[in-house]
């Protein structure tokens, strides 16, 4: 080996320091510096070979996700300056330039809302386009993206001061986050979900993504929205279905992490379904919170608290890809699960879920884990754990075996 490749080098670490608009590197301490200091660094290596840089860049996003009542209300300013904290408010309010939006929204939700969404920005004196489409996970592609990136270059906007605003389920959500992210490089925009599946879940994050290549969601970005507007009044309009799905996405973050979740859903459960999870006429409102209201709020933590520090999904070991698995460990607690699911109308069984399914499951699994399987599992209500052992197929066997036997009896039936 040539005795040149072996040499040591020399590292010099710079602060870089702003002034009158250029910015400039600086060894050593900045204190004294005047001007404005980058968290950014650069460090500079110098061998026989010659120079070689390395960058350090922190990139921070602010986000925020906030709980309202009645958005679509004229006298309600959320939805136009929600993104927009307090004390930064009356530079836009006070601007003399028009206000601008451009709203995606679900075609279904369009059906429902539309009216509404062109009220509420007819009310503000707002120039605004509204783009309807079928958002659905059949349509979830590049396509889509591509058809909202030409109206909104058609319709221009300012790619800093206004938001694009998606308002839909998940797959509208995800959609629009992906075209905002590419539009000049990334384009702020809102996210107001209409299901609860959504409101729980997709909305809250800084996933973006469209099916590719036959994989659901191989084409994304982590871009998250500048604002989140939950308003749950959207859900009188869904059909029980829909509200069940996002419930087992609650009971799922119950079992991971919120033991007094589970039991809220447990006690409350069915009736939270049946009102559409919507305020009971003794609640107040936000300040008086009931089951549903205390229910979400948690959800939403409980979810915030694993995406938060995570946005970028540097680790892998996520507790929020836990799926249909019952650890051994619940055995005990298993009936409480299953009642519970059923107080939610969620199917506990079906004949089509056959053992060849269950087991391609885990080898699907297994290669989009590149090779290195990680299972999230509940080991009590409320309490998981990231497991990395591989299931043999005879324990595969016996799962679905007892599976079948015991929960094909309750059958699929007993659910709406």
């Amino acid at each position: 080996m040539n005795s040149s490749n072996t040499s040591c080098s020399e590292r010099t670490a710079f602060n870089l320091i702003q002034m009158n608009g250029t910015w400039t590197r600086h060894n050593g301490h900045c204190q004294d510096k005047e001007g404005k200091l980058s968290d950014a660094k650069i460090y500079e290596n110098k061998s026989d070979q010659g120079f070689s840089w390395t960058v350090v860049s922190p990139i921070v996003f602010t986000y925020r996700v906030i709980q309202c009542k009645d958005l679509l209300d004229p006298r309600n300013d959320t939805l136009l300056w929600g993104h927009i904290k307090d004390e930064e408010l009356k530079g836009p309010t006070r601007n003399s330039k028009p206000v601008k939006r451009f709203i995606v929204i679900d075609k279904t939700v369009h059906e429902l809302y539309g009216s509404k969404v062109s009220q509420y920005f007819d009310a503000k004196g707002v120039i605004y386009k509204i783009l309807p489409l079928p958002t659905t996970e059949e349509n979830k592609n590049m396509e889509l993206v591509t058809r909202i990136l030409e109206e909104v270059h058609q319709f221009g906007i300012d790619r800093r001061s206004e938001p694009i605003i998606a308002l839909g389920g998940g797959v509208c959500l995800d959609v629009v986050g992906l075209a905002a992210s590419l539009y000049r490089r990334r384009t702020p925009y809102i996210r107001v979900p209409t299901t609860l599946l959504s409101y729980i879940d997709a909305s809250v994050g800084a996933k973006t993504g469209v099916n590719f290549g036959g994989g659901k969601n191989k084409l994304g970005s982590y871009v998250p929205p500048v604002a989140t507007l939950l308003d749950s009044s959207f859900f009188q309009t869904l059909p029980l279905r829909q509200i069940s799905n996002g419930l087992a996405e609650m009971l799922k973050m119950a079992l991971m992490k919120h033991r007094g979740l589970f039991e809220l859903l447990e006690v409350n459960g069915r009736k939270m379904l049946h009102a559409k999870l919507q305020p009971s006429e003794t609640c107040g409102g936000f300040e008086q919170e009931d089951g549903a209201a205390a229910s979400m709020r948690i959800a939403i933590e409980t979810m915030l608290e694993e995406l938060a520090p995570n946005l970028w999904e540097d680790d892998l070991d996520r507790l929020v890809d836990f799926g249909h698995i019952i650890s051994p460990e619940l055995e005990m607690e298993k009936s409480r699960i299953i009642q519970c699911m059923l107080g939610l109308e969620l199917p506990v069984w079906h004949q089509e879920c056959s053992l060849v399914l269950v087991q391609k499951s885990f080898r699907e699994r297994l290669r989009h884990s590149a090779g290195s399987l990680r299972m999230p599992l509940p080991t009590g209500l409320g309490r998981a754990e990231i497991f990395h052992d591989m299931i043999e197929d005879n324990v595969i066997y016996q799962v679905f075996q007892k599976w079948t036997e015991e929960l094909s009896t309750l059958g699929c039936n007993q659910i709406n």
